[in-house]
């Protein structure tokens, strides 16, 4: 477990480390969701991010999943299905603390 957080938060050394890969966007409803997948040890770790304008700002909340998957293409199209999952979800509440930036 230790060495799957040394990874992810990037205290791993070497190459084993996890890479960002080229990230994808798309919109739905009100939001931007962007798809950055991590590469990681061969397959690459569901992770993303939704943002919302709100006047000059932009509110940002990441995730990452444990699910790994061995196509970039398939992380890709799981990490748009897991951001509209979490939008529908949570709704205005997603964004209503107003904070610029957190984890959910």
């Amino acid at each position: 477990m230790a060495s799957f957080f040394s990874k992810l938060f990037g205290r791993g050394g070497g190459s084993d480390a996890p890479a960002k890969v080229a990230e994808e966007t798309e919109a739905y409803n009100d939001l931007l969701l962007v798809a950055a997948p991590i590469a990681e040890g061969g397959q690459y770790r569901l992770a993303g991010r939704i943002e919302k304008q709100d006047g000059e700002r932009v509110l940002i909340r990441t995730f990452i999943r444990a699910d790994l998957f061995s196509s970039r293409d398939d992380t890709v199209a799981s990490t748009f299905r897991k951001a509209k999952q979490i939008a529908d979800q949570h709704g205005a509440s997603l964004f209503s603390d107003g904070a610029e930036s957190r984890q959910v």
